[in-house]
């Protein structure tokens, strides 16, 4: 599972790979039609998916790791379920997940980007793991 050049382009949906950068923005990769093109840093935020990381009891979880959790539960709501469903199947991805510092808008990004990188076949299987 390789997250190194995905990232979240805030102001735009879905996840895009990083296919260069200039001192004022990067240029972006669309990951279906691999159309790519310039976002400023002027108008938009960008967060690299190999640098968010989940905030437990003791310390941080990587995201990359919380999806290898997520794809061993073998069951994933929908990303708009109710706030108590979410945090209860969040509980059973990462037993100790903190619960003050992880907002159910949290979980549903989680669950957005997983479903959007596993319909592309972006996060590998456990035989290369």
């Amino acid at each position: 599972m390789n997250l190194e050049k995905i990232v979240a382009v805030s102001g735009m949906s879905g996840l895009y790979k990083m296919a260069g950068s200039r001192n004022n923005g990067l240029i972006i990769e669309d990951l279906d039609s691999g159309k790519r093109r310039f976002a400023s840093v002027r108008k938009h935020q960008f967060t690299p998916l190999e640098s968010v990381s989940i905030y437990t009891l003791m310390d941080t979880v990587p995201l990359t790791d919380v999806f290898k959790a997520v794809r061993k539960t073998g069951d994933l709501p929908e990303a708009n379920a109710d706030s108590l469903k979410l945090q209860e199947w969040f509980d059973r991805v990462l037993p100790n997940y903190d619960e003050d510092r992880v907002l159910v808008s949290d979980i549903r990004k989680v669950i957005r980007w997983y479903q959007y990188l596993n319909e592309r076949n972006m996060l590998g299987n456990d035989e290369e793991e």
